[in-house]
């Protein structure tokens, strides 16, 4: 055993990144210019594009996230993480359409070519640098707290700090655990004290920064070689991967449930999991993830995903159009689907470990270390190769995005007019400046699901630009400009640059809360119920007989009989991500500033008296509300572009695309000499108005994209259900 694997789970590992560099020198040879190494040549087709799509679209953090937000939130902490595709699910029909139209390198050449600026496509490459490390950070940030939980220490191995400091957690959670009602004074003080100081209850083996930077040196290992058609084909061999990772735990999982709780996996959630935990749409007891609040995330994240520079590369690689909405769609519903399993199976694992595991990032690993890792026959190896495989399946792609937007759109922005293999060297160099930087981002980052959030809202900046651009003949560059830059502002520049104001992280104004809670909801008492209730008075008695007992006595139920489920709402900070206490113990502000809630409140607005999740709503909606509005305000008082430059980029998204680059560039041809050719097509004629009407094709679509939906929130829904 080394680390707490087996030999053959190493032997698996090894086995992996052998197969995975080799493709990687392999496709090198075929890398001949730029085309090449960013796109492959523009020649996938369905089945590359499908996985493609599903293996950029699935990192680590997928199934990480997944699973902790369900661990922490139940259903609705699942459903926050895939809400944004399942709802959007027809744009994903249209999105790699439109885009394969543009006929574009990258998405940065789509400011150049509908708003005639370079410099807006600099911007946009630099931003989308931004996003993609932060993509990474957050792969590698999962992926590192999966492989260290499983070969996280036993408590007979902690130093003494180590020791004193789990015990701390573990008190944490016996009081968070305790009903509000039953806790003293005294013990909600500590409570308080214990929030601020968050204890680490788990240590491992593993050094977490040590592992992200070996897996960032494989990456750059077989992808800097091989480009696109290396990040692609491991794509399809690593989405493989991680389906089998999605099934692997599954009859593990049912055979320690029905050891653990004698009841079939589905009846055990209805018997061992709290009813809050069940409702897919938000419960009033998980006051982070209300129903309105997961509306308005899943609008601005939906209308974000065109923002999102890997779009471009994986539609702009399909030899046409139709592949290329086929691919992209077909790989998103594969992924939703599976994110159900991953919402299922983080239901099994918090009947199987409740508290025990405090990181809800740690899940997924602790799971993988009791299920499979007793074998020996290296499935917990296979288990960390198909980690590491769903890291890579998305850093390798995301990476050559962002190295042939900072190449093509920054580089030679500066350095114009230089020799093709020069940029391709420089194109290599910005895939190392781009791991490291996710690398650096996720060492000094929060929880995954602290970043999915940002990350899923961080496209606010581009979004507006992008869509009225496609849609609306008086974006111009102007409005482009004016939104772009108060949202970037509003969404990452004065959030990071504020708090450096020395002394502002402890500034009495900016530490204000809410008000805490008290809240109940009434339930009918089950057997469940009655056992989950009888289990607790044994448990507060038999910790009152040693004088330790939390609160008084709990009171018995009776099934059938109404009970009030009493609980907090803890005061939360407004205008930082969380309080915590120093080294010297002062309470001070943590992560970014929240500048959309500043603003209000200095505008009078009292936000004292919401609950979080209300002003994490009406934070997150202003950051639809603020871009598009600012684009279309200046939109109409300016004055609109170049009405012969419209005509053509219009016709172009008409114009439709064939797989032989000759017949398309006739196509092309004949546009750009009759623009109006296709205006048949336009669905409002004479309007500043760009919307296409629908052929059968398009209505086709729709119609698959409300079957996946129906078809993902039905299983999710009987998956809840079933057994109750």
């Amino acid at each position: 055993m080394y680390w707490g694997l087996h030999i053959l789970d190493i032997v698996a590992i090894i086995a992996y990144f052998s197969v995975a560099i080799w493709i990687g020198f392999r496709a090198a040879k075929k890398v001949k210019n730029q085309e090449d190494y960013f796109l492959a040549g523009r020649g996938f087709g369905k089945w590359i594009q499908t996985f493609a799509a599903f293996g950029q679209g699935t990192s680590a953090e997928s199934v990480v996230t997944t699973t902790a937000g369900t661990a922490r939130n139940g259903a609705a902490g699942g459903w926050l993480i895939m809400s944004t595709g399942v709802l959007f699910m027809p744009f994903l029909w249209f999105i790699p359409f439109i885009l394969r139209r543009l006929r574009l390198l990258n998405m940065a050449d789509f400011f150049v070519d509908r708003y005639q600026s370079k410099s807006m496509a600099a911007f946009y490459a630099i931003t989308q640098a931004i996003f993609f490390m932060l993509v990474a950070a957050m792969g590698f940030k999962a992926m590192s707290a999966t492989i260290t939980a499983i070969a996280v220490k036993p408590t007979t191995e902690l130093v003494s700090t180590e020791k004193w400091e789990h015990e701390r957690a573990v008190r944490w959670m016996e009081l968070e655990q305790a009903p509000a009602e039953r806790l003293s004074e005294v013990e909600v003080k500590e409570l308080v004290d214990l929030r601020l100081e968050q204890p680490q209850r788990e240590f491992s083996y593993i050094n977490a920064n040590w592992l992200m930077v070996a897996v960032g040196v494989m990456v750059l290992l077989y992808a800097v070689a091989g480009g696109l058609e290396a990040a692609f084909v491991t794509d399809m061999i690593q989405g493989i991967f991680i389906i089998a990772l999605t099934l692997i735990l599954i009859p593990f999982a049912w055979i320690k449930v029905g050891q653990q709780t004698g009841l079939s996996p589905f009846e055990a959630m209805h018997a061992e999991l709290p009813q809050s935990m069940l409702e897919l749409f938000g419960s009033p007891r998980l006051v982070d993830l209300t129903w309105y609040y997961l509306l308005a995330f899943s609008i601005v994240g939906g209308v974000n995903l065109i923002g999102q520079a890997n779009q471009m590369t994986a539609s702009a690689s399909a030899k046409d159009d139709t592949t290329a909405r086929v691919g992209l769609f077909s790989g998103i519903v594969i992924k939703r689907f599976c994110t159900v399993i991953w919402i299922y199976i983080g239901m099994q694992t918090v009947i199987l470990y409740g508290s025990t595991v405090q990181n809800p990032d740690f899940v997924w690993g602790h799971a993988t270390r009791d299920l499979l890792g007793g074998l020996g026959i290296g499935l917990v190896g296979l288990m960390i190769a198909c980690l590491m495989a769903a890291l890579m399946s998305t850093a390798d792609a995301l990476m050559l995005t962002t190295s042939s937007l900072l190449t093509n759109n920054v580089y030679r922005f500066i350095f114009p007019d230089k020799k093709d293999s020069h940029y391709l060297l420089v194109g290599r160099l910005f895939c190392g400046f781009y791991i490291v930087g996710g690398i650096v981002i996720a060492m000094y980052s929060e929880g995954v699901i602290e970043m999915f959030k940002f990350m899923a809202l961080f496209n606010a900046i581009v979004a507006a630009a992008i869509w009225m651009g496609l849609l609306w003949r008086r974006a111009n560059a102007k409005a482009a400009w004016c939104s772009m830059v108060i949202t970037f502002l509003m969404i990452l520049v004065l959030p990071m640059l504020i708090p450096l104001i020395p002394g502002l992280r402890y500034h009495e104004a900016l530490l204000m809360q809410t008000e805490p809670i008290l809240a109940s909801s009434q339930y009918i008492a089950t057997s469940a119920d009655v056992n989950r209730r009888d289990s607790e008075i044994n448990e507060w008695q038999k910790m009152n007989a040693i004088g330790k007992a939390i609160g008084a006595e709990p009171t018995a139920l009776i099934q059938g009989d109404a009970f009030e489920d009493r609980y907090e709402i803890a005061a939360e900070s407004i205008f930082w991500a969380k309080l915590i206490k120093d080294d010297e113990g002062r309470i001070r502000g943590d992560g970014f500033l929240n500048v959309e809630l500043l603003a209000l409140h200095a505008l009078g607005v009292n936000l004292s008296d919401n609950t979080p999740s209300m002003n994490q709503t009406i934070a997150v909606s202003l950051k639809i509300i603020v871009p598009f509005g600012a684009l279309f305000l200046v939109g109409l008082l300016s004055k609109p572009q170049e009405k012969r430059h419209l005509d053509v980029f219009y016709a172009k998204l008409r114009t439709p695309v064939s797989s032989d680059h000759e017949e398309d560039a006739e196509r092309m041809r004949l546009t750009v000499k009759n623009p109006e050719r296709f205006d048949q097509d336009k669905l409002f004629k004479n309007s500043n108005w760009e919307i296409r009407r629908w052929d059968w094709d398009d209505w086709r679509g729709v119609i698959y994209a409300f079957a996946a939906i129906f078809g993902i929130i039905g299983l999710l829904w009987a998956m809840l259900h079933i057994g109750a």
